[in-house]
């Protein structure tokens, strides 16, 4: 189902603390098996800074670090939810966790894992 043309999508995590709004035609979707993403089990779509917006809640954001510490994955410091990260292998984009997003059809979108574990 590929969506041809970008649009914009609405986002948040669970307890509605953490809002924002992505622009994206939903190319692909991504895995990664690097220790975070294997736990948190997310999928997600790759959205460049420009294409991002944090709508509200950054007081609520909370950060997890680890390894180089170069990719930012953020949690709600009140639910729990994993809604966004920034990521290692290009930090001008964001990795959206695609269950996070309001109205999306994901069906027949390609899914394609990312070699997280192999990083040094």
């Amino acid at each position: 189902m590929n969506i041809k043309e970008k649009k914009n999508f609405s986002g948040s995590c669970h307890c509605g603390s953490i809002k924002f709004e992505i622009h994206s035609e939903f190319q692909e979707l991504t895995t990664c098996d690097c220790s975070i993403c294997v736990r948190k089990n997310a999928l997600m779509v790759k959205v460049h800074e420009d294409d991002f917006s944090l709508l509200q809640g950054e007081q609520s954001l909370s950060l997890c670090q680890f390894n180089t510490n170069a990719a930012k994955h953020y949690f709600c410091s009140n639910c729990g939810i994993y809604p966004f990260h920034i990521k290692r292998s290009s930090p001008n984009f964001y990795g959206i966790n695609v269950f996070c997003l309001d109205d999306v059809n994901l069906e027949g979108i390609p899914i394609r894992t990312a070699d997280g574990i192999g990083m040094s």
